[in-house]
């Protein structure tokens, strides 16, 4: 299962898909948003066009969590190609909802591991648009929301409030500033004060441990 949508199962056990479940509670990690988990724990299920048109459009997402292969300085995330479209080195699975959630989410947070062919100064196809070419370029073409954290296996980036780059705010413990610029695909900047990432609280780890347990033990009975 993509990191996000553990982080997002471990943070809060109620939460909405963009396969149609609402007030979905997963005792496992579910294989795909199309997993029967989802469904059967569910407090309800509705049309995939409905949770894009009445919840997403209509301003009722508070927050959407997203992966993809590429995220770039201006926490633009691509989930189609890598290189040219038209000849691509790698063809990717696609947008699936995430483009819809990027623009229509009152704040989105993206997960995704730290190295240089996935934080990249500009990727190579906008899937999902985050500040798009900095700035106020989001908010002219009509985009509402928008990235407010990348959070990785290295630190923590935030917009900053002008540009929309992403710049460091939080170094993960052990992580130098040489470490997260090298594994960084453009210059990256930092905050006039970094923090160092609070650790985890043990019920925090013990939820994430009962949960991956959970779903251990599922997967073997199934097979």
């Amino acid at each position: 299962m993509a990191q996000p949508a553990l982080s997002a199962l471990a943070s809060h056990p109620i939460h909405g898909g963009q396969s149609g479940t609402i007030g979905a509670k997963p005792n496992v990690l579910p294989l795909s948003i199309g997993d029967c988990e989802l469904a059967e724990t569910a407090d309800t299920v509705v049309s995939t066009p409905e949770i894009f048109a009445y919840w997403l459009q209509g301003g009722r997402v508070d927050v959407g969590f997203l992966g993809a292969a590429q995220v770039d300085k201006f926490a633009n995330l691509n989930s189609t190609v890598i290189g040219d479209y038209q000849s691509p080195i790698v063809r990717l699975p696609g947008a699936g909802g995430a483009p819809e959630i990027a623009a229509l989410a009152k704040e989105t947070i993206i997960i995704i591991n730290h190295d240089r062919r996935k934080l990249v100064d500009r990727v190579d196809f906008i899937t999902s648009a985050g500040y798009l070419d900095g700035g106020d370029a989001r908010k002219k073409a009509g985009l509402k929301g928008g990235p407010s954290v990348v959070i990785t296996g290295l630190g923590v980036l935030v917009p900053e409030a002008s540009s929309k780059e992403l710049i460091a705010s939080q170094l993960h413990p052990g992580v130098t500033r040489e470490q997260i610029q090298d594994a960084t695909g453009w210059d990256l900047r930092f905050e006039d004060e970094v923090a160092e990432t609070g650790p985890p609280s043990e019920t925090e780890l013990a939820a994430l441990r009962e949960l991956l347990e959970r779903t251990e033990a599922s997967r073997r009975q199934a097979s």
